[in-house]
């Protein structure tokens, strides 16, 4: 491919953005999707089990809701979790893959193998027409001149990283959510260059305050393997203990707080299944006490709640043409402060690209088509590298991953690091560049630094604890703070509250990422 033109382009090839594919070909669209790596066979999705809350109207899918607005601290949006639960009860009714009814769960809910799940998505969007490009990451978006977004451009990874353009009535992103290079399993990927590109195109951002979602993953000494060749590193663990030996009782959090006061942390491996024990083994994470060490490794946005804000029940951004999908876009209307996970993650991922593609493809089908359409300038994108993506990398990492940066924060620490990433940003934006594999990692490190700065400025202007988001200097909810947050904005970042509502259902309270 290097120059085509389709009515709906897809940017990412994750559960979200094939849902997407296959609900705009659905709708009558001609569909083109690319994927910076294999569609269908990269991203967290890959690693273990996805689950998707599968609630039939009643009482059980009310209290869910209810449930769900409580732990997330009362920002979520009742509509908009009753219109994703329906969407995906009546998507998995005519889904013929396997998968597993989990007995007597509450939520009701249903278990598929990711990687199985996300090749018979593949499959599907193949069948219906959907033209796939694997190893294609896109480099920034085109716009026409009133500011529409009709296309994007990128390299061809496998084809001597020549230059490829989509000219396309709508455009989806799916790139999924930001994860800082972590090491979390599946995540190389996720490194929010999607962002980045909506952004310079003028997209808003959502609940980036809530992008410090932390999980628990095997110390392993022996060897350090390749996440994409590595199993089980954000396994969940059935019990937890102390160096003493003393269960954890409130096994998330008191994990986390025990690994940042600097103690260790080891998992039991009674109810690991055993091709995960022997696989541990294998790689020296089992003591000699039979325990596995656990570290905490930062998700970010990808089981946080921040992205790409959402405009419309159709997911449209805030930028013609744009819409958004899966981890990619803000998900504070669903899961709150609680951050991303289990169920409810899926379900939102299926949803959140149905409508996305659908959206897109009425869109595609009334939008004038303009003959004149400009690749939108981006950071990173020079010709010439005149600093390092690696330095860049690094400071972004020093004031993201660590415990005492995202997990344990306070205006002191955030101010910190706001005033170091910002002084970054001029070089990173004119200095980083180069072509080819140069190229696809400055863009790269210019998204991560983005990214770390919307959620750093974020942060610091939300002066409570809510959810994942937790403030030592300010250690507990506030009523008055029970509003969300939109930024954006590259070389100045910009913050500001949405309109105040009404508290739901109970005492707002601060609360833990839940496997919801």
């Amino acid at each position: 491919m290097s120059s085509i033109e389709t009515d709906v382009l897809i940017l990412g090839g994750g559960p979200a953005g094939l849902w997407a594919a296959v609900s705009a070909a659905a709708a009558g669209a001609r569909v083109v999707l690319v994927d910076k790596s294999r569609c269908g066979s990269a991203g967290p999705t890959v690693y273990g089990t996805t689950t998707l809350w599968d609630i039939p109207a009643g009482p059980a899918r009310a209290a869910a809701v209810e449930h769900a607005l409580v732990r997330g601290g009362g920002l979520g949006d009742p509509a908009w979790l009753h219109r994703v639960i329906e969407e995906t009860n009546q998507r998995l009714r005519q889904w013929s893959g396997t998968r597993v009814t989990e007995a007597g769960g509450d939520p009701p809910r249903v278990h598929l193998d990711g990687a199985s799940y996300l090749r018979r998505l593949r499959r599907g969007a193949l069948e219906v027409g959907v033209r796939i490009f694997d190893h294609h990451p896109a480099l920034n978006l085109l716009v026409d001149p009133a500011g529409t977004v009709v296309g994007a451009a990128g390299i061809q990874r496998h084809n001597r990283f020549r230059p490829w353009t989509v000219r396309a009535g709508a455009v989806v992103i799916a790139t999924g959510g930001c994860a800082f290079l972590s090491g979390a399993a599946g995540a190389e990927g996720s490194t929010g260059e999607g962002l980045l590109m909506a952004v310079e195109a003028g997209a808003e951002l959502a609940g980036m305050e809530f992008s410090s979602a932390y999980g628990l993953a095997p110390v392993l000494s022996r060897v350090r393997p390749h996440p994409t060749v590595a199993p089980g590193l954000s396994m969940r663990f059935a019990a937890l203990y102390d160096e003493s030996g003393a269960e954890l009782p409130d096994r998330y959090l008191a994990a986390l707080s025990a690994i940042a006061d600097g103690r260790r942390v080891y998992a039991a491996l009674d109810e690991v299944p055993d091709t995960v024990r022997h696989w541990l083994s294998r790689h020296g994470a089992v003591d000699a006490a039979g325990r596995v060490p656990v570290r905490a490794v930062l998700e970010g946005t990808v089981h946080g709640a921040g992205g790409l804000a959402p405009a419309g029940p159709d997911c449209a951004t805030t930028v013609r043409g744009l819409f958004v999908a899966g981890d990619a876009a803000g998900r504070e209307l669903v899961v709150g402060a609680a951050g991303a996970a289990g169920g409810l993650s899926g379900a939102w991922a299926l949803s959140s690209g149905s409508w996305a593609g659908t959206g897109a493809a009425a869109f595609a089908a009334t939008a004038e088509r303009v003959s004149v359409a400009r690749p939108l300038a981006g950071a990173g994108l020079g010709p010439h590298a005149h600093i390092d993506p690696r330095s860049v990398i690094g400071l972004v990492q020093e004031h993201t991953l660590p415990l005492r940066r995202s997990y344990r924060r306070s205006a002191g620490s955030l101010a910190d690091s706001i005033a170091e990433l910002d002084t970054m940003w001029p070089g990173a934006q004119f200095e980083l560049g180069g072509l080819g594999a140069a190229q696809v990692r400055a863009r790269q490190a210019a998204a991560l630094l983005a990214v770390a700065r919307w959620a750093g400025y974020s942060a610091l202007e939300r002066a409570e604890s809510r959810g994942i988001h937790r403030r030592i200097d300010h250690p507990e909810p506030v009523a008055d703070w029970r509003v969300r947050l939109r930024c954006g904005g590259l070389d100045e970042v910009w913050v500001r509250r949405e309109a105040s509502r009404e508290p739901v259902g109970a005492e707002l309270t601060a609360t833990r990422p839940a496997a919801v």
